[in-house]
């Protein structure tokens, strides 16, 4: 088996791929931007790599995916989870550890079959989202965040653009369509698309999301007092947000989007243009190392 390992060297743990490589022999390709990384990752898939680790975040893992293309079938990806949040990571049970998540990587995990996001903004060019899209509050949170915060504050980087950002929170008349159903209007803060179980750096926004199912599990939380969204804060911290009033929590294939004021959304942590959304679910796209 081949193993390609396509590194973003501005990952919040980066350091330790090197002390990895003086432990196991592998093939490491150091990206030097985000573009790069997708290049580097349709090189190694077309030079015949059997499995590609993405080592990085989940915009580094996002970034990877994109690049595999139509060799997506063939190649399985692993993750060496050294990005600030690692939530994908988290889903597919794959260790903190970044050596024991190596040896997963190299091929002492299970393999799985992912679903994907195919997300498209105003109509434009499709583009793949692997863990979440999401937007309101956690768009603007994401606003907060470059490479820069993230490096010098690690988790706590969300933690720090979420207190700066909550005298700006913004309620937005959101309307979605979920697959063939009347839309529904809803004053919204803050609208998660999500294929996996958590976003931030590990709060457990779809606790019940199961990434393999053919489905989209879609969080909305509706406006509301201040008190009353600081308790949707705290059980998102205790990991039973859905039992909140102001959480709406609906599971559909496709998902259509609209807000006004324009919502700053983001897939997988980078943000997307401004514009109405269509998110749709691509079932078992992706063959992954889990942990589990």
């Amino acid at each position: 088996m081949r193993v390609c390992v396509v590194a973003n060297p501005s990952a919040g743990n980066a350091d330790a791929l090197e002390r990895l490589e003086a432990l196991r022999p592998v093939t490491v390709w150091r990206a030097s931007d985000a573009q790069a990384t997708a290049t580097l990752a349709e090189r190694a898939a077309r030079e015949g790599f059997d499995r590609i680790v993405a080592a990085g975040g989940d915009g580094t893992v996002a970034r990877v995916v994109a690049g595999l293309g139509p060799w997506r079938e063939r190649v399985v990806l692993g993750l060496l989870p050294l990005g600030t949040g690692n939530d994908l990571a988290r889903t597919l049970g794959l260790p903190p550890d970044p050596l024991a998540a190596l040896d997963l990587a190299l091929g002492g995990g299970a393999e799985r079959r992912l679903d994907l996001i195919e997300v498209r903004v105003g109509g434009g060019a499709p583009r793949l989202c692997v863990n979440a899209a999401q937007g309101g509050f956690s768009g603007q949170v994401d606003e907060g965040l470059d490479e820069e915060t993230k490096a010098a504050w690690g988790p706590l980087a969300y933690v720090r653009a979420a207190l700066s950002t909550l005298p700006d929170l913004t309620a937005y008349a959101v309307t979605l369509a979920l697959d063939d159903a009347a839309p529904e209007r809803l004053d919204a803060v803050n609208v998660v698309v999500a294929n996996g179980k958590t976003v931030g750096g590990g709060v457990r926004v779809a606790p019940d999301a199961d990434p393999g199912d053919g489905l989209l599990d879609v969080v909305v939380v509706r406006a509301g007092s201040a008190l009353a969204l600081a308790g949707v804060g705290a059980r998102l911290v205790a990991g039973n947000v859905l039992a909140s009033d102001l959480v709406v929590h609906r599971r559909a294939r496709r998902v259509r989007l609209s807000a006004r004021p324009t919502m700053p959304f983001n897939a997988d942590g980078d943000l997307l243009p401004p514009g109405d959304l269509d998110l749709v679910v691509l079932p078992g796209a992706l063959r992954v190392v889990s942990g589990e």
